[in-house]
């Protein structure tokens, strides 16, 4: 078993004990996609969207083409009025490998094109049962997994968290509190995104969150700060707030 399949072992019951009754999808990547893996989600009544890939999948995907020759593979397509073309092929029950027959699983297949060009493709397996009226949502369900890693760990490694530097080893686990703090600024920086007016109003401002951190720590190294509401204020409107100069003769 490796690394990260021991942490999830452990983190998903204990995220179940924690929150016994929330509906929870746990959305993953393909190396999720394995009868052991469903069994634990499905034994903690955690609804899923996992990738499945064709190299991994070859017994149920050419159970899939079966089903597709005897016209059983339900097919939809929808054009957006930029032009974007959208194709669904979905079929229910259907079993995960032959090691597994008994492990039935929804199939998802996902084409985006526009201009005659293809844009994304992607499919997918879930314990959610697919028709026409939800078919999108479960697409959208299972791409967001690229927002959360984009929007998340992108920003912490590249938009000025620096969360990949361990800022050496140090004594006593120094590197993983270095890291819990860092995920804990993200966290805080997170809520005053969504609920701080002054926040979000500097933040966007800048280009980038690099710009933003840069301009922040500027004010710091030359400037006495009395409060919070002095720093966004000097940020969205500039010199204008009152801002108290350090003596740095």
């Amino acid at each position: 078993m490796t690394v990260n399949a021991m942490i999830v072992t452990r983190l998903l019951p204990a995220i179940r004990k924690m929150f016994p009754k929330l509906k929870i999808i746990i959305v993953e990547d393909a190396l999720a996609s394995n009868a052991p893996h469903i069994q634990l989600l499905e034994e903690l009544s955690f609804n899923y969207i996992l990738v499945a890939k064709p190299s991994d999948h070859a017994y149920m995907f050419e159970k899939i083409k079966q089903n597709q020759e005897k016209a059983r593979v339900r097919e939809m397509k929808i054009q957006d009025e930029d032009g974007t073309i959208r194709r669904y092929n979905y079929i229910n029950n259907i079993p995960l490998n032959a090691s597994h027959p008994e492990l039935l699983v929804n199939f998802l297949e996902y084409w985006e094109e526009k201009d005659g060009k293809s844009i994304y493709h992607n499919t997918w397996i879930t314990d959610i049962e697919l028709h026409q009226d939800n078919i999108y949502y479960v697409m959208k369900g299972g791409r967001a997994r690229f927002q959360y890693e984009n929007e998340t760990f992108n920003t912490l490694k590249n938009q000025g968290y620096n969360l990949e530097h361990n800022y050496g080893h140090g004594k006593q686990h120094l590197s993983t509190v270095l890291a819990v703090l860092t995920m804990l600024q993200f966290l805080i920086d997170q809520v005053q995104e969504i609920a701080g007016p002054l926040f979000k109003a500097a933040r966007w401002r800048f280009h980038s969150r690099v710009q933003f951190w840069d301009s922040i720590r500027s004010r710091f190294l030359e400037h006495f700060l009395t409060d919070w509401e002095i720093l966004w204020k000097s940020l969205i409107y500039g010199f204008k707030a009152k801002l108290i100069q350090l003596d740095t003769s």
